[in-house]
């Protein structure tokens, strides 16, 4: 079974054994809307909790990302490189990060899915 978490900031991590996979949250890519552009980490940085770890833009807007949990990316998405709309389809698919959590104690911090719903049931745009 994937785990989910969130940030308030509306990025994801889905823990699928050893693997995390960093996106942002459906709620975000439709909030975002055409998404051009993907700013990623390299392999091997390190990303820190709560930091930024990269930038998406898209017609409307443009968001840094933050990393859920601290670690060292493992992988990234280059699809997203070639075409960044990507994300906007299927951002559960779609993720822009692999990392290898140095801390798996930092996902107690994060929203649950139903807390996350709740937040963003709450923020009206």
């Amino acid at each position: 079974m994937e785990n989910i978490y969130y940030l308030p900031s509306h990025e994801y991590i889905r823990i699928d054994g050893k693997k995390a996979y960093i996106g942002i949250s459906e709620y975000a890519a439709r909030q975002l809307g055409n998404i051009v552009y993907v700013d990623m980490p390299e392999v091997d940085d390190e990303v820190v909790a709560g930091e930024e770890f990269g930038a998406i833009e898209s017609v409307k807007a443009a968001s840094d990302l933050f990393s859920p949990v601290s670690g060292t990316v493992t992988a990234v998405n280059d699809e997203l490189a070639d075409n960044p709309r990507l994300v906007s389809e299927d951002p559960m698919k779609h993720w822009i990060i692999e990392v290898e959590m140095s801390d798996d104690s930092e996902l107690d911090s994060l929203l649950s899915p139903e807390d996350y719903a709740g937040l963003c049931a709450n923020e009206k745009h």
